[in-house]
């Protein structure tokens, strides 16, 4: 074999391996920033919660914070005023599925078609496009990678789970943050009373604790 030919087959495996590499680091799911770095980001799942959710957007504007809200395409499709809103002021819209299902029981063309239909009825309501994908219940394999890959989505967990969806008191939610959360945290909130009874304590916490709270798309750009 000729010099030249094995110096361009080195070449087309390394561009193979590093292009592969690639693939498999986008398909990755994010449950942390940069360990190195003293931000957070607060991450909302909504699939229900609309009559907390203004007051949640008072307290972040008050505390001059962006977060980022997962919307499930059935709930756009009942709230787009709601989204205008959410869009208006700054924050992220990240996609959650449409019908919020098990998808580790769905096929790649219907996990595909949850994803899509909930982009689009976003872009109708916001004029903006989805870039991040939280699976329904933390549920995720290889075919939900697949298709978040497939969709353009990278796939976003979680650090600090608040648990709030099951209404413990105010001050139990500010405790499981400030006491689990650490460098380049993703916190997960859904709009309740109680949630946003311990938001105000939570973020004047974190930055007490030295805790810059930034926008996700800075934190998981490192």
């Amino acid at each position: 074999m000729g010099a030249t030919v094995l110096l361009l087959l080195v070449i087309f495996i390394f561009t193979a391996t590093s292009a592969t590499e690639q693939v498999f680091q986008r398909k990755k799911p994010i449950y942390q920033g940069n360990p190195a770095k003293k931000q957070v980001s607060i991450t909302v799942n909504v699939d229900w919660g609309e009559e907390h959710l203004p007051a949640m957007l008072d307290i972040l504007k008050e505390n001059r914070v962006k977060a980022a809200f997962f919307i499930t395409g059935r709930w756009a499709k009942e709230n787009p005023k709601l989204i205008q809103k959410i869009a208006n002021l700054g924050h992220e819209i990240g996609n959650h599925g449409f019908s919020h299902p098990h998808v580790n029981e769905l096929a790649l063309d219907e996990n595909m078609e949850e994803i899509q239909k909930t982009s689009d009825m976003i872009h109708q309501a916001a004029q903006k496009k989805t870039r991040y994908f939280a699976p329904p219940y933390g549920e995720f394999n290889d075919t939900v990678l697949d298709a978040a890959f497939k969709t353009g989505h990278q796939v976003i967990l979680w650090t600090v789970d608040t648990v709030d969806w099951q209404k413990p008191p105010p001050a139990e939610i500010t405790s499981r943050v400030l006491d689990g959360i650490q460098n380049g945290g993703i916190i997960l909130m859904h709009p309740t009373e109680q949630t946003n009874k311990a938001l105000p304590e939570m973020i004047k916490g974190l930055q007490e604790q030295g805790y810059q709270v930034v926008p996700l798309e800075k934190l998981i750009a490192g």
